[in-house]
């Protein structure tokens, strides 16, 4: 049986296509469009063109790199501000079915024609070499390929982080799994995720990274992006710091790296039972009257 096949393409409203994931019940992206929030999520927050602009060679690490959206938005931005940058690209997946459906389907083919070679040969063979481009996709669950990559000391100038939502999956967004990615991030470099739920950003404040919002696109709620520069990172309103001092802010933890997703959830609803952290609600009702 083609496997390929097991994943139904889903119209978002920018004209591209995504999956949905029947082990996590979740689609792999808004409903804005799976491009749009490649760019607008990740790409432009992680300041790609400028930094092409002035370097020879920029490194990416794509953490879920899914139908391979992130990872080609980023390729075209880079070759497009600069034709000779060499892109380094480490992408992390669990389920190679998906990046092979998404080729199979024709998802990236009118999205991405430029590089629509480099992509197909990404998924067909998981590793591209050329002139321009030095790519590897990693199958395995990113907790085991992160600690490898950090042994390897990698140093990133862009890192993208695109699991699954923190309640469908959790093991991607721990303090201590957040503690290995940050560790792999360039001092100069910029850290992107869609989300900016409280206990995401306060998995990021233990790494020591400083983070803001990026912009929102098509949500009522925007991105997150971090950096180890507090100077280059937009400032939270009010609002969002408060949210940092409310029980919905306990992180995620997962001290072996190992854990279950039932395991890392049970353990977290009983260190927000034993917080003494402001109930959400209260922090709810305060802001719905300002």
């Amino acid at each position: 049986m083609n496997m390929t096949h097991s994943f139904t393409p889903q119209p978002t409203d920018d004209g591209s296509f995504t999956f949905y994931s029947p082990e996590f019940e979740e689609a792999f992206h808004s409903d804005y469009g799976a491009k749009q929030e490649a760019i607008y999520k990740f790409v432009k927050p992680c300041l790609l063109a400028e930094k092409a602009g002035r370097q020879s060679t920029i490194t990416l690490l794509d953490i879920c790199y899914g139908l391979g959206y992130n990872s080609a938005a980023a390729i075209a931005t880079i070759w497009a501000a600069n034709p000779h940058c060499f892109i380094e690209l480490i992408a992390l997946e669990s389920d190679l079915r998906v990046p092979q459906a998404a080729i199979a389907q024709g998802l990236l083919t009118t999205k991405f024609p430029t590089i629509l070679t480099i992509l197909q040969q990404f998924a067909r063979t998981q590793q591209v070499k050329t002139q321009n481009i030095n790519a590897f996709l990693m199958i395995n669950d990113a907790r085991v390929s992160i600690q490898n990559l950090r042994q390897q000391h990698l140093k990133a100038d862009a890192i993208f982080l695109d699991p699954f939502s923190p309640p469908k999956c959790p093991q991607l967004w721990t303090v201590e799994f957040m503690q290995q990615v940050a560790a792999c991030l360039k001092p100069d470099g910029r850290l992107a995720t869609y989300s900016c739920a409280s206990a995401v950003r306060s998995a990021l404040a233990e790494t020591g990274l400083y983070f803001g919002s990026s912009i929102a696109m098509g949500r009522k709620t925007p991105g997150t992006v971090a950096s180890w520069r507090s100077d280059e990172i937009p400032p939270l309103s009010g609002r969002e710091r408060e949210h940092l001092q409310t029980v919905a802010a306990t992180p995620y933890r997962d001290r072996t790296l190992e854990a279950t997703a039932t395991t890392i959830k049970q353990q977290r609803r009983t260190e927000q039972k034993q917080s003494d952290r402001e109930p959400t609600r209260a922090w709810k009702k305060r802001w719905h009257k300002r």
